[in-house]
């Protein structure tokens, strides 16, 4: 057996069981040999795309997945989405193809381009240790929560490989939850007693550790409300004590009641200045408080009184167990009426601005909520129109909302469903994008097609990069570099074999009702041209912040 089919086989074997990539010479052979091994294969048309899938996969499945591509420009073309996987921590290992010659035209030094965006790299070096080698990469990819760069040398892979190594192959050991230190969790149990107002915002850490059960009990004991950073939305889905997102795409209730706390308890979440709007959610007198299962996150972003380093839902656990008699906190019955009445933006009263040529991104998102299926798993791009849909399309649990967001790159929002997608099949995936991202990402259309995936991929088109429009615009400064003349996306939709329909009123999604009563046997676009005059509250802020 050559070195190439023993990666791929051992690579398997640890785990993983799906790949996206692009394949060209250098990683023809092992991508072959990860697919005979039983893992499935999604052949992206750019690896940019590949690697956003893959990362997105792995965020809403829970488990590791890979990316395969080619040396030198394969990387290269996939390290804007390498780079939000190692800035998330998303455990992922990406294999790469690598030629060693410097004079050759693949040549790139792999190796430091991985480090310079965060992700850790290993080297299959020898036929020996191509097996163990291969195996220590997703070890790091499971246990540490990273993505981890396999270069495999184009030397090496032609190499044979002993017999009996493929016995080395296993999957890793789950990274242990980390126990909460005793003194800690009683720190933490006072400072909850003490509290008359408190509020939990979960964040990843709570996600991906499966503690929803955990924290609702734990702020039922102590009258705690409950909001979500953008990554973790959807956690809290259903109960009545759920403000939804704290940050930016809060409500002005939930950000009225997150400012009048007297305690925050960040857990899984950094309390980072999109969660925290630069500090504002917090009140002069709120104590601060941070659960993480890495003691290097706590305070990261912001002074905290208290952190505690423990896993989220046994560090619940083990405060509710010392936890004295229900309390009712925060949960009066006034704060239980306004909830219900006005946590969602889209119970705020607004003034509707569209016009017979644009419709008003609100309206549209509103209605698309009402229109879509609940059970959806949506997908979001970055720009001034990502708000929009992160605040007012519901989504049921935590695994329904992909927010591929730690890079701030625009173009990964198809990509980011399509993986998603792959991971939550039981649901209708929804891909939502600005026009800017929505061109740029353009060639995945194709594997929406090419995978038969039902998607509704909703495009909010103001023909422009909207964010620096708004932002640069009031001050006089010339925007011709960052406005573009009408494009007719429903077409290029068209053309990738969608259906698809152009919306400037509401009247006009009369054709997505229709959509979704109907076989669904082609995804469905939506070209919608929104109101381009207004800028976007949650940018603004963004702005200011940088």
């Amino acid at each position: 057996m050559k070195v190439a089919e023993a990666v791929g086989r051992a690579l398997c074997a640890a785990g993983i069981g799906q790949v996206f990539g692009v394949v060209g010479s250098g990683n023809f052979h092992v991508t072959n040999a990860m697919v005979a091994a039983g893992a499935r294969f999604v052949a992206a048309r750019h690896e940019g795309g590949a690697a956003t899938m893959a990362d997105a996969y792995a965020r809403t499945s829970g488990e590791v997945a890979a990316v395969s591509v080619h040396q030198g420009p394969g990387l290269t073309n996939a390290m804007t989405g390498i780079a939000e996987a190692a800035k998330s921590r998303t455990p992922l290992v990406v294999l790469a193809a690598e030629v060693t010659e410097p004079r050759s035209n693949f040549y790139v030094d792999q190796e430091t381009l991985a480090r310079a965006v965060g992700a850790v790299t290993v080297r299959v070096t020898s036929a020996d240790e191509a097996v163990e080698q291969a195996c220590t990469a997703v070890r790091l990819a499971v246990r540490e929560r990273r993505t981890v760069l396999l270069n495999l040398p184009l030397p090496v892979q032609a190499l044979e490989v002993p017999d009996g190594a493929m016995a080395q192959a296993a999957p890793p050991e789950a990274r242990a939850a980390v126990e909460p230190d005793p003194v800690e969790v009683t720190a933490l149990g006072a400072l909850l007693a003490q509290s008359r107002r408190p509020v939990f915002v979960a964040g990843r850490g709570a996600r991906d550790t499966g503690s929803r059960e955990a924290l609702e009990a734990l702020a039922e004991r102590c009258g705690a409300l409950l909001a979500t950073s953008a990554v973790a939305r959807g956690l809290f889905h259903g109960n009545p004590w759920s403000l939804d997102i704290s940050g930016g795409f809060a409500s002005p209730l939930a950000s009225e009641l997150i400012q009048g706390a007297d305690l925050i308890v960040g857990w899984g979440c950094a309390l980072n200045m999109w969660t925290m709007r630069h500090g504002s959610l917090i009140g002069a007198d709120a104590v601060v408080v941070q659960v993480d299962d890495e003691a290097s996150a706590l305070g990261a972003h912001r002074p905290v009184h208290l952190g505690v380093t423990g896993d989220v839902r046994l560090t619940a656990h083990r405060v509710s167990e010392a936890a004295g008699e229900r309390r009712q906190g925060y949960r009066t019955p006034e704060n239980g009426a306004a909830i219900a009445a006005r946590a969602r933006l889209r119970d705020v009263p607004y003034q509707d601005i569209g016009t017979r040529e644009r419709i008003d991104p609100r309206t549209l998102s509103i209605a698309l909520d009402d229109i879509l299926p609940a059970q959806r798993v949506v997908g979001v791009d970055s720009g001034n129109f990502m708000g929009y849909p992160s605040a007012y399309l519901s989504v049921p649990d935590e695994k329904g909302f992909c927010f591929t967001q730690a890079f701030q790159s625009i173009g990964l929002g198809l990509a980011t469903t399509i993986g998603a997608a792959l991971a939550r099949p039981d649901r209708l995936p929804v891909a939502v994008l600005g026009d800017g991202g929505a061109l740029m990402g353009a060639a995945e259309l194709d594997t929406v097609r090419r995978l038969g995936l039902p998607m509704v991929v909703v495009v909010y088109d103001d023909e422009a990069y909207g964010a620096e429009v708004h932002h640069f615009g009031p001050d006089g400064h010339p925007l011709d570099t960052v406005r573009f003349p009408p494009t007719d996306i429903a077409a290029v939709g068209r053309g990738y074999g969608f259906e698809a329909v152009t919306v400037r009123t509401r009247a006009d999604l009369k054709a997505v009702v229709d959509w979704v009563a109907g076989p669904r046997s082609a995804p469905l676009l939506i070209d919608a041209k929104v109101v381009a005059d207004r800028g976007s509250w949650w940018l603004e802020e963004a702005f200011r912040g940088h």
